[in-house]
C-alpha cells in the first residue's frame, strides 16, 4: 500500500526505445525498468517511476496484460515466505510459518493453516481470512480450526493464522505488523488463480471481532464482506461510512456486556440503517443482537450469508474517512490516492466522498475531528464528529473504461468548484503507478487526474 513518490523525469526512450507506441506493448527494456521498480515498491523503498508515452484506447486491455504479468514477474521473484498450497479439511494439517518484520513485531512467527473446502468453482473459491479471540493462543488456534469445519460455506478456502505473540498490545489482529501482514495475503491472493479476487471476506470471533470489525473500515476496498462476531468496537476506530460496497455482518450477544460489546453492536446498528436509508442498496448489513445469549453465540451463520456477497471494484460511490490504525494510514482507497494530506494536525481526520455520474467526478472533501460524549469501563465509547471543509491537500483519481468514456472529458467538481475539465490520456504511467498502489489486477487503471484541493 506504499505509495511510490511519483516525480517528474525525462523519458528514457533513447536509451530503451519506444516503450509503448500506442498499441499496447511493452517493449524488453521498458518491461524491465517497470518490474525493477515494483521489486523496489515491494522493498518499500522511495522509487519513482515516469514514462507519459501514450496508449491508444482500443490497446488498454493489451497494456493492462503487459503491466500485470511484470507485476506477477517482480513478485514471484521476490524473495519472501509464500503461500502453502491448500490442504483439504479432511486431510493431515499442513502448517505454513510467515515471519513478521522484525522492526514492526520483534520475534513474531505467525503460523497458519490453510484449508480447503469443497470443489473449486470456475471462477476460484472465496477466501476466508479467520481470526481467533484473546484466549491462550494454541487452544484459541484449534478451536478456530474446528469452527472453519463446521461452517457451511463450501466451496471456499480459509486462512486461520495463529497470533504471534499472546500478550499486551501485540495480541490485536490490526496493529502495523499485522497489517503488513494481511497486505501481503491480499497481494498474493490477487495473484493465485485459484481464488477469486471479488469474493475476500475478513471474520473472528472476540478479539477477532474487533480486528475484523476495524479492518473492514480500513481495507473495504479489497473486500467482499466482513463478519465479526461477539465483538462491537466504537465507532472511531471503526467508521461505518467507509463500508458503502460491501457486506457487512457483525452479531453479538444480548447480554454480552463486557466492554461495551452489545452496546457498541446496537451504536454500530443503528449507525449503519442510517447510511442504508441515506444510500439505498450500497451499506447491505446483517446486525444481530442475539436475544439472550452472552459472548457465546452461534457462530454458524456468518460466512454462508458473507459468501453470497461479490466485490465491487468500481462503484459510481465511496466515502473514505481516512483515519489511522495504530499509527498508520492507508495512502489510497478504491480509485483515490492521496499525494499530500488535507489534514492540518494529527488529531484531524480527512474525509473523501466521491460521486461519480457519467464523466463527471464531484468529490467532497473534509476534515473531521472527534469529541467524546461518552465512555464505557473508563474507555471513550460513543463520540461526535465535527467537520471543516478541507483547504488544502493533492489527490490523485485513477480512471478506467469501466467507469468512465475515455473518448470524451472528464470534470472534477471539488467542494461545489470545478477542479478539472478536458480529455485524460491513458499511459502507461497511470498503469505502473496504479498497480504498484493496490496490487490489485481490478484496479490497473489507464488513466489518472492529479487534482489540487483548495
Amino acid at each position: 500500500m506504499k505509495r511510490a513518490i511519483i516525480t517528474a523525469a525525462l523519458s528514457l526512450a533513447l536509451v530503451f526505445g519506444y516503450a509503448c507506441s500506442g498499441n499496447g506493448k511493452i517493449s524488453k527494456g521498458e518491461s524491465k525498468r517497470i518490474k525493477e521498480y515494483f521489486t523496489q515498491s515491494l522493498q518499500d523503498a522511495d522509487c519513482s517511476y515516469s514514462n507519459n508515452k501514450k496508449v491508444k484506447i482500443k490497446n488498454i486491455a493489451e497494456a493492462r496484460a503487459a503491466v500485470w504479468e511484470c507485476w506477477k514477474e517482480a513478485v514471484d521473484s521476490y524473495s519472501e515466505e509464500k503461500l502453502i498450497a491448500p490442504f483439504s479439511i479432511d486431510e493431515p494439517r499442513d502448517t505454513g510459518y510467515w515471519h513478521l518484520p522484525e522492526a514492526l513485531e520483534p520475534d513474531a512467527t505467525m503460523p497458519y493453516y490453510f484449508i480447503e473446502k469443497g470443489e473449486q468453482p470456475a471462477a476460484g473459491y472465496p477466501l476466508f481470512l479467520y481470526m481467533h479471540g484473546s484466549g491462550p493462543k494454541t487452544s484459541e488456534w484449534e478451536s478456530g480450526f474446528r469452527l472453519c469445519h463446521s461452517y457451511d460455506d463450501a466451496p471456499s478456502l480459509h486462512f486461520i493464522p495463529q497470533i504471534p505473540n499472546g500478550f499486551g498490545e501485540l495480541y490485536r489482529w490490526a496493529i502495523q505488523s499485522k497489517q503488513w501482514a494481511w497486505e501481503k495475503l491480499l497481494r498474493l491472493a490477487f495473484l493465485n488463480e485459484n481464488i477469486d479476487r471479488n469474493r475476500i471476506y475478513f471474520y473472528g470471533i472476540s478479539e477477532g471481532g474487533y480486528g475484523s470489525q476495524r479492518l473492514a473500515s480500513f481495507y473495504a476496498d479489497y473486500l467482499a464482506g466482513a463478519g465479526p462476531m461477539a465483538g462491537g468496537e466504537p465507532l472511531k476506530n471503526a467508521p461505518m461510512e467507509n463500508l458503502a460496497n460491501i457486506a457487512f455482518s457483525l452479531r453479538t450477544g444480548e447480554l454480552d456486556y463486557g466492554f461495551g460489546r452489545n452496546a457498541m453492536t446496537d451504536n454500530a446498528a443503528k449507525t449503519i440503517a442510517k447510511l442504508a436509508e441515506e444510500h439505498p442498496g450500497l451499506y447491505k448489513n446483517f446486525i444481530e443482537i442475539v436475544p439472550g445469549m452472552g459472548h457465546g453465540i452461534n457462530y454458524e451463520t456468518t460466512t454462508p450469508w458473507l459468501s453470497k456477497h461479490t466485490r465491487n471494484p468500481h462503484p459510481t460511490y465511496f466515502y473514505w474517512e481516512d483515519y489511522d490504525m495504530y499509527g498508520r494510514h492507508r495512502t489510497g482507497f478504491y480509485n483515490l490516492r492521496v499525494n499530500e494530506t488535507s489534514r492540518t494536525n494529527d488529531e484531524e481526520r480527512t474525509c473523501y466522498e466521491v460521486k461519480i455520474d457519467g464523466n463527471t467526478i464531484e468529490m467532497t472533501v473534509k476534515n473531521a475531528t472527534y469529541t467524546t460524549t461518552r465512555s464505557l469501563y473508563n474507555i471513550p465509547m460513543f463520540f461526535e464528529r465535527a467537520y471543516q471543509p478541507a483547504t488544502k491537500g493533492n489527490v490523485t483519481l485513477f480512471l478506467n473504461e469501466e467507469l468512465f468514456d475515455l473518448t470524451q472529458p472528464v470534470k472534477v467538481v471539488v467542494n461545489g468548484k470545478e477542479a478539472f475539465n478536458g480529455k485524460v490520456q491513458p499511459t502507461i504511467e497511470a498503469m505502473v503507478e496504479s498497480c504498484a498502489e493496490y496490487f490489485d489486477p481490478e484496479r490497473v487503471f489507464p488513466a489518472k487526474i492529479d487534482v489540487e484541493i483548495k
